[in-house]
């Protein structure tokens, strides 16, 4: 019982006022005097900032009560509500004491009106405006030192007040034993990693000795948070970590340990939260910030102020939460230091030292874009969590007991999953929280299956939480809707009136919020609200979006979002939702449904709904292209879902290549990433450049078989973080590249890397670059290199460090050169025989490290490269090297530029290497610093070169049987060689056997030099090539030079250039070294050939660019005259005067041996022509001469050999005229045989065309005449036309007025017979016809004249016509005009009947615009043909007219050919007149035209009468069946017809019936034509039964006919009877192979072309007649095409004599099948054409082709389109090309060659064609 005073003080209490009555009050105060402990936390949680201490409480329990009552009651209505939920839900409450409570406090009714409680409660509102309050004044002013002695007294009080107040804070946080989460408030500290690029120096060491503690920051070496590099300017630590990670404790932690005396390097602490700042809305002063926020002074602000300026060093303010800052802060600051800013601001100004300059500032934020105001030299801390060793620390403090701790750890370690969860420090405490109270009653195991995710994890605390057997569904919803709420807006401080009191007293009574003292502003406080954690509040506001009937599946799917961990620069900050995703998707999982079904009171099928749609909402995201950070949260969603089709449909939509770039990633980050690829199937590429990731991050890679590519690259991995890589490497075999790049890895580390190298079977690529390492690690990377089996190459240069391996599993195809073609398991062998390339440049090493180098690769494997550049070798290292050369096995090069070498040292490495068998090439340049040797394959080695080469037994090329010698190339440019070193220097040279090249350019040799070095060249042996270039030689040197033609027997070429200083000595390289793998010969143009691989190749010598006088020219003519030949001379000046080329051709006669003399790039004068004209009756040995635009000119002479021959001249482009024309025709008339002359394109006009047409008699030209482009006109063709009578050996003249602007003669040696004039172009007007008709009437030798579209119109051709007369003979006269299309065959007919000869031939083609007549001379007539000219017409009508007039003219007519004409009634009337008259008609063509059913009668009938006829062709004509019937009713009577061609006609069967009856008649036939009639076999047969009547039939073509195997076999059997059958054309029949076998059976033994292209052959049938044909004298043409021959094609043993063409397209052949058919090639002599497109032919193919290219001197063409043939066969048959093979193009379209290699290889070999058109021309037969 309480005393009465205490009773009456209640009484008097605003409380006991309220309650009403004194028993229920008495019962409050007993009830709560009962747990003192439980009311004391209560009263701090609701007043976390008021001080509680024992110096205002009474010793009495019940008065104390009493107090504590008081002061919840003063906090307001809100306060007081929750403050009675929270008794009647905690303690146990008696019905009759509950019931009264609620009723009376627990609404907002019964709250009296605030009482006045008096001023001593009400906080100071007292505002300090920063240092601008005066100092008291206490009388008078004391002195300075007294005045100081006060600051530092009052500064001193308030430190310690700091650290007082801070101890009550942290005195007693330990929850009371009546809280549901009464749990030890354990502490572990997790790993703090410092960012490399700021971690302190003895960090750092720590690292390189491999201390993980130096970079984890643990509770041991907290204090290095903050001893960073800076001395000076702040000194700002930033901390970053993920959400859950545990910066809030550690911010507390630091202040604690402050307060605890152990941080004694700092004065004061002070600590801020941005979330608590961020409700300031007004603008502070750093002092307001300091005490009116945290903790007032008890006197003197000012001073305390101005003392901790003075001892800034030893202040830390820390700063929570700078990611949760609501207003961003710019960068720029225009406001003073000292004004009054925003928190933010203040915050900025501090970092930047413009405030309290010299303090440590402390800031704590999760990863993302951090405000623009820390400055660049802020240093970084991550936060990684909790790795093994801690999670199980934090378990055996969190469980008390031993056997509790020893199961919880049982329990975590059996689950791998929930071991990795653990990482987070605030998942591992609901993890402990829930095994708490789900281990003492389950067995082992079971416990951890009910927490597989965060979220179950969760959900487990919150049901741990609850009353057993109850689920307060109403109250969690309650907190879920505040939270969700919270989120929404960016709230996570509720004020009281955010939060109902029921809730908040629920909230309160399971721990799951918190309050705290939240200041407002200076003087201004109130308290707030939190959840205990951020991630819980994120879980309520899930649970509300699952449970709550108000929300939607939309609206649900609306939250279901990736964040992206990159924040916009449009955020100002990061979300406040960073697992609300996260939660959704493990509320979705099934495991969930149950519980979400008693929460939201509904069944489990309306949650299954909602999970759904979460589930398709992920299934969406997972479809799109998502950005690393959203694929690692999308990751962690999937994976809380535990769906796993949803997992495999995201595993398989993720992109082979998977970038991650620039964000933190933790191990759980990583383990969510792998969890999801063992649902993958294809193998994946990760790339994690710039992730800073947490030191165990990589064990969440050991056994994840999809990665592929693993690059971590700029990932700030630190010694710990290599630890544990070290460790899942080895468990990732299937890795085929790592990257480390940009870690700046040290010594350590990279060699322990290095090591699991064995272990990675499959890797390729190791990049370790941007690492810090010293010469002796280095050197121990370079021993792994040698040792280990799979390593190809290790590149060190600068800051790349490389290591490329080849698994031992692959083949040699992947090594340097072309992919060859492997033959034997021998080679396949040699392949595989590992070599090594070493890349060392820029490492600083020296001599004694080449030893040690030199060491460790004399037994290592074969190198294939060396590469020793930018180091200090200097002389010494340089020898030693090239010394060991030649025991190393070096394959390439070995490289050591830039190391130092002096011209002294150049002797001692030439002499190092003179002796050495495989050096290929020394190139030393001391100006650029440049000393490489090359080295060519070993002897053994050169055999497996040239096996790979040539395939066994096929392409061999004259490969010498015993390997070349390596014949070595030396180049010493620019080493500043004077002619005193020579000596010397050719003494060292005279040791190395076989110089093959010497290279001397860019020294200073000068004339001196140059004729030292004549002299000493005989010693050198036979060299093939020397380069003098860049040594300041004069011609005098050159001269010198050009006498070694007679002293060196290998000299073949001298080529000097003035201006550019080359100066080249050459043989013809016919024994150069072998090629590189890669490159292309390169053939000569001018190289002749004869017989196989025999080259004649002159002796040449060539200067350019000098200035060529009189005297020099004499004198290298003199030096010449001495000179063996064959020789060529190639001339290039700028001017080259009329005296020095009157002297060079005046001393041509003297150079017996001169081949070729070249006169390029200079300035001839206009009288050039003419001296060069000349030269023909100089020097009777000039073949040809070629003056082109008086720049270019060539001579070629006939050598003592050759018989004498034409002459050849051309004048091209030289601005000739009339007045050179009789001069230079004098000149050219004491030619004895002018073949061909060229005067086109100059300026002859028609004066000087009459001119020299004039002189043509007098010139011997017996070829060719070009005189095109010499701006003529229509006079110059007219006189033409006058001028033939009198050039009788003129045989054919063209010419074109149009844009060719063409003007050809050609002549004949003797007189000719028969002359040839075709005009085009030349725009005739009426005033011209007469001439022409002149003077073609007495040319009486013409025989063909063309006109093609010279404007000749119908009058004008009718005039022609009427005028042309002869005495006698025959003229062809062809017109190709526009107007002949349209005019019509009547119209043209009429045109005819006014010729004055007889017409013997007429052609008409309305679709070629031709009109074509053969007119004779002189006209007779015929009197068989007049008797019928006069039984046939009707006189009188105009008809009859033209017709007796057209049968007067064609009454000797012989040939009548319509093409592609539309005959109307009245034409065919008048053809059947005119038929009827013809009785000298023997061929009749009317093709490809329309003609009406009458006209059709009319023809017929004039056809019937036709009995001479000898040819019939009707092909392809418009004509129905019943047309074509009555058509082929002409055939009756055809006895002497001898071809018969009805293609592409409708043959039907009584059509077919009358043909075959007609056939039977005419015994004379030789062709017949059919194609395209669709007969069948019962038209095969009928034919196959007249055939054998034919005795005098050579042709046939049935193609595309639709004849079946029945219809073939037949005719098979009947075409051994056609004795002298030479043409067969079956193609496009569906033969089969028994017709292949029955012709096989029985060839015409005349038989020259076979065609049975698409016939449906197969292999059985073609071998058939391929046996059949092998040997047929006759055989010309075969064509198999379109026919499936896998297997069979045909080859032959005895070969075919005669075979021009083979065609086998489309026939299925292989590289085994091309093999016999390549061989019997050979076998066909005459073969000019072979096609072998659309096939499978590959490179070996290309090779067997290749070998018998040369062997066919006739073949012209061959197609390999749409084949296999990679670069390698067309190298090949490039080379056969070389081998003097006569052919003009090889086709390889469509075949599998990069276009540049196809580019390369048609540049070096034209024939080589690879466009998809052809460009070359067809190539007639017969040539």
């Amino acid at each position: 019982m309480m005393n009465q005073e205490a009773r009456a003080g209640l009484l008097t209490d605003p409380i006991s006022l309220q309650l009403g009555t004194e028993n229920l009050c008495g019962c409050l105060v007993r009830l709560l005097s009962k747990d003192p402990e439980w009311l004391s936390a209560k009263v701090k949680f609701f007043l976390p900032n008021m001080d509680l201490g024992s110096g205002d409480q009474s010793p009495d329990p019940t008065q104390r009560v009493i107090q504590q009552l008081s002061k919840l009651h003063t906090q307001g209505q809100s306060t007081w509500q929750e403050f009675i939920h929270c008794v009647c839900m905690e303690l146990d409450v008696p019905l009759e004491l509950e019931v009264p409570l609620l009723s009376i406090w627990g609404h907002g009714d019964g709250f009296p009106r605030q009482l006045d409680i008096g001023e001593e409660s009400q906080p100071d509102s007292q505002l300090h405006p920063g240092l601008k309050r005066p100092h008291q004044s206490c009388g008078s002013s004391p002195c300075p030192k007294q005045f100081k002695k006060q600051e530092q007294e009052l500064a001193k009080r308030y430190l310690q007040l700091l650290r007082t107040s801070a101890q009550q804070r942290y005195a007693d946080r330990t929850p009371r034993p009546g809280q549901p989460l009464a749990f030890p408030q354990v502490y572990i500290p997790p790993i703090l990693q410092w960012s490399r690029a700021s971690a302190p120096f003895d960090a750092q060491e720590g690292a390189v000795r491999g201390d993980p503690k130096a970079e984890d920051g643990t509770d041991v070496n907290i204090r290095d948070l903050f001893n960073t590099k800076a001395n000076r300017g702040p000194r700002v630590t930033v901390l970053l970590g993920k959400s859950g990670m545990g910066k809030t404790t550690l911010a507390h932690r630091l202040c604690q340990k402050w307060a605890d005396g152990q941080l004694d390097r700092f004065q004061a602490l002070f600590l801020f939260e941005f979330r608590q700042l961020n409700v300031i809305t007004g603008f502070l002063t750093l002092p307001q910030l300091l005490f009116d926020l945290y903790l007032r002074p008890e006197a003197g602000p000012e001073a305390v102020f101005e003392y901790l300026q003075e001892n800034a060093n030893g202040t830390l303010l820390i700063f929570d939460g700078l990611d949760e800052v609501f207003h961003p802060c710019s960068s720029k600051e225009t406001a003073g230091p000292e004004d009054p800013a925003s928190a933010l601001t203040l915050f900025s100004r501090l970092c930047r030292g413009t405030l309290l300059p010299g303090c440590w500032v402390m800031a704590t934020s999760r990863p993302g874009k951090l405000p623009a105001c820390l400055p660049t030299e802020v240093a970084t801390v991550h936060m990684w969590g909790f790795d093994g060793p801690r999670v199980e620390e934090y378990v055996s403090r969190f469980f008390s007991d031993q056997p509790s701790q020893e199961a919880a750890l049982a329990e975590l370690r059996a689950d791998r999953r929930l071991w990795s969860m653990c990482a987070l420090p605030a998942l591992c405490r609901v993890a402990c929280l829930c095994l708490y109270h789900l281990l003492p009653g389950s067995s082992p195991g079971q416990s951890a299956a009910l927490l597989p995710t965060m979220t179950q994890n969760y959900v487990q605390m919150v049901l741990t939480l609850s009353p057993q057997g109850f689920l307060p569904a109403e109250s969690l919803l309650g907190l879920g809707e505040v939270a969700l709420r919270g989120l929404e807006t960016g709230k996570v401080i509720f004020s009281a009136g955010d939060i109902p009191p029921p809730v908040m007293a629920f909230g309160a009574a399971l721990g799951l919020m918190t309050s705290f003292c939240v200041c407002t502003g200076p003087g201004h406080q109130e308290t707030g609200y939190a959840f205990t954690h951020l991630s819980l509040q994120e879980f309520f506001a899930a649970l509300h979006l699952m449970a709550s009937p108000q929300v939607d599946k939309d609206t649900l799917s609306q939250h279901v979002t990736l964040t992206s961990r990159w924040v916009q620069r449009s955020k100002a900050r990061l979300g406040l939702t960073d697992h609300l995703p996260t939660f959704l998707a493990g509320l979705a999982s099934c495991a969930c449904r149950p519980f979400l079904s008693l929460l939201a009171r509904q069944d489990e099928a309306w949650v299954g709904t909602k999970q759904a749609a979460v589930v398709q909402a992920l299934r969406k995201l997972a479809t799109r292209r998502l950005t690393g950070p959203k694929v690692v949260e999308l990751c962690h969603c999937v994976g809380e879902t535990q769906v796993p089709e949803l997992a495999g449909f995201t595993a398989q939509s993720l992109p082979r290549q998977m970038p991650f770039h620039n964000f933190l990633l933790t191990y759980a980050d990583l383990a969510a990433l792998t969890n999801i690829l063992g649902h993958r199937d294809a193998p994946i590429h990760l790339d994690f450049e710039g992730c800073p990731l947490e030191p165990r991050c990589p064990e969440a890679l050991a056994g994840c078989g999809q990665v592929e590519n693993l690059r971590l690259a700029g990932s700030k991995i630190t010694a710990q973080g290599i630890s544990h890589l070290v460790q899942a490497l080895p468990l990732c075999p299937q890795l085929e590249e790592i990257s480390f790049r940009d870690n700046q890895l040290k010594d350590w580390e990279v060699l322990s890397i290095v090591e699991v190298l064995p272990c990675l079977p499959r890797l390729r690529k190791l990049d370790l670059s941007l690492s810090k390492f010293s010469v002796s690690t280095l050197l121990s990377l370079t021993n792994v290199a040698v040792t280990c089996p799979t390593v190809r190459m290790l590149q060190v240069r600068k800051a790349d460090l490389i290591f490329l391996l080849s698994p031992p599993t692959e083949t040699a195809t992947e090594l340097q050169g072309d992919p060859d073609l492997w033959g034997n398991a021998n080679q396949r062998k040699e392949a595989q025989r590992r070599s090594l390339a070493l890349r060392l440049q820029k490492c600083q090493l020296g001599v004694r490290d080449v030893e040690v180098l030199l060491a460790q690769l004399r037994e290592g494997p074969h190198l294939d490269e060396v590469d020793l550049s930018g180091n200090q070798l200097e002389d010494e290292g340089c020898q030693l090297m090239a010394e060991a050369a030649p025991q190393l096995h070096i394959a390439r090069k070995l490289d050591l530029s830039s190391n130092g070498l002096s011209l002294a040292g150049v002797c001692r490495v030439l002499s190092a290497v003179s002796m050495c068998r495989t050096l290929a090439e020394l190139h030393v340049s001391l100006l650029h610093k440049t000393v490489v040797l090359k080295f060519a394959p070993e002897p053994e080695e050169q055999e497996v070169i040239q096996k790979r080469a040539a395939f066994p037994g096929s392409l061999t090329f004259q490969m010498p049987s015993d390997p070349l010698p390596c014949a070595p190339r030396i180049r010493l440019t620019h080493c500043a060689l004077q002619a005193q070193h020579l000596e010397h220097l050719c003494k060292a040279l005279g040791g190395s056997c076989c110089l093959c090249h010497l290279d001397l350019s860019g020294n200073a040799l000068g004339d001196k030099g140059a004729a030292l070095l004549a002299q000493l060249l005989p010693g050198l042996g036979a060299l093939q090539s020397l380069n003098l270039s860049e040594n300041d030689l004069s011609l005098d040197a050159v001269f010198c030079l050009t006498q070694c033609f007679s002293t060196l027997p290998w000299l073949l070429h001298l080529d000097f250039s003035s201006e550019s200083q080359r100066v080249i000595l050459r043989g013809d390289g016919r024994d150069r070294d072998l090629l590189p793998a890669g490159s292309l010969p390169e053939f000569q143009a001018g190289a002749q050939f004869s017989g196989f691989g025999q080259r004649r190749i002159s002796r040449s010598f060539c200067l350019r660019e000098c200035q060529l006088e009189p005297l020099s020219l004499s004198r290298l003519c003199e030096t010449l005259e001495k000179c063996p030949g064959p020789l060529e001379v190639k001339l290039s000046c700028k001017v080259l005067s009329d005296q020095s080329l009157e002297t060079l051709l005046h001393h041509l006669p003297r150079l017996p041996e001169l081949s070729l003399l070249q006169l390029t790039q200079m300035e001839l004068s206009p009288r050039s022509p003419l001296l060069l004209a000349d030269i023909f009756s100089l020097c009777p040995r000039v073949q040809k001469v070629d003056l082109r635009s008086l720049h270019h000119a060539t001579l070629h002479f006939r050598s003592s050999e050759e018989q004498e021959g034409g002459c050849c001249g051309r004048f091209t482009g030289c601005g000739l005229s009339q007045e050179h024309v009789e001069p230079l025709c004098w000149l050219l008339s004491k030619c004895e045989d002018l073949s061909q002359l060229d005067l086109s394109a100059n300026l002859l006009g028609d004066a000087g065309l009459r001119c020299l047409l004039e002189c043509l008699p007098q010139v011997p030209i017996s070829g060719s005449l070009d005189l095109s482009h010499n701006g003529i006109s229509q006079e110059s063709v007219l006189c033409l036309v006058e001028t033939l009578p009198s050039c009788p050996r003129i045989r054919e003249a063209s010419v074109n007025l149009g844009s060719k602007q063409s003007f050809w003669v050609h002549f004949s040696r003797q007189e000719e017979a028969r002359k040839t004039l075709r005009l085009s172009e030349c725009s005739f007007g009426p005033e011209h016809v007469p001439r022409l008709a002149t003077g073609l009437s007495q040319a009486l030798r013409l025989t063909e004249l063309t006109l093609t579209q010279c404007f000749l119109g119908l009058e004008q051709l009718t005039i022609l016509l009427g005028l042309l007369k002869w005495p006698a003979g025959l003229l062809t006269l062809r017109v190709e005009e526009p107007w002949v299309g349209k005019a019509g065959v009547l119209t043209l007919l009429e045109v005819c009947a006014q010729a004055s000869g007889n017409i013997t031939e007429i052609s008409i083609s309305e679709t070629q615009q031709q009109l074509c007549i053969q007119l004779e001379f002189p006209h007779q007539e015929n009197p068989e043909a007049m008797t019928l000219r006069l039984a046939h017409c009707d006189l009188g009508t105009h008809h009859s007219l033209l017709a007796r007039q057209l049968m007067e003219t064609c009454a000797r007519l012989r040939q009548l050919s319509l093409s592609q004409v539309n005959l109307c009634e009245a034409s065919a009337l008048l053809l059947q007149s005119l038929l009827l008259s013809l009785s000298e008609l023997k061929h009749f063509r009317l093709t490809s035209s329309c003609v009406s059913s009458s006209a059709l009668a009319h023809l017929t009938s004039g056809l019937s009468h036709c009995h001479h006829l000898e040819e019939l062709d009707l092909s392809n004509n418009q004509l129905g069946e019943e047309g074509t019937k009555v058509l082929t009713g002409a055939l009756e009577g055809k006895r002497r017809l001898k071809r018969l061609d009805l293609s592409h006609l409708p043959l039907g069967g009584s059509t077919l019936a009358a043909l075959t009856q007609g056939l039977s008649h005419m015994t004379l036939l030789q062709s017949l034509r059919l194609s395209h009639n669709q007969i069948g076999d019962t038209g095969a047969q009928n034919l196959a039964a007249v055939l054998p009547g034919l005795p005098e039939l050579r042709k046939i073509d049935l193609s595309a006919n639709g004849i079946g195997p029945a219809g073939g076999a037949r005719l098979a059997e009947c075409l051994p009877l056609c004795r002298h059958l030479e043409e067969l054309m079956l193609g496009y029949n569906a033969l089969g192979d028994p017709t292949a076998l029955g012709l096989a059976r029985g060839l015409p033994r005349h038989l020259r072309v076979l065609h049975l292209t698409s016939s449906h052959l197969g292999p059985e049938g073609a071998l058939s007649l391929g046996q059949a044909l092998d040997g047929c004298p006759h055989m010309e043409e075969i064509s198999l095409a379109e026919n499936n021959l896998a297997g069979g094609v045909p080859h032959f043993r005895l070969g075919l004599p005669l075979l021009r063409q083979i065609d086998l397209v489309s026939c299925e052949i292989d590289n085994q099948t091309a093999k016999p058919l390549t061989a019997s090639f050979v076998l066909c002599p005459a073969l000019e054409e072979i096609m072998l497109s659309w096939n499978l032919l590959g490179d070996e193919a290309a090779a067997e082709l290749a070998r018998v290219l040369p062997q066919m001197g006739r073949l012209k063409r061959m197609d390999l389109e749409k084949n296999r043939i990679t670069a390698y066969g067309a190298r090949l048959l490039a080379e056969g090309l070389a081998q003097g093979s006569g052919i003009q193009v090889i086709r390889l379209w469509n075949n599998p060659i990069p276009q540049d290699m196809a580019q390369r290889l048609q540049s070096q070999e034209p024939r080589l064609d690879f466009a998809f058109f052809d460009n070359q021309p067809q190539v007639p037969h017969g040539t």
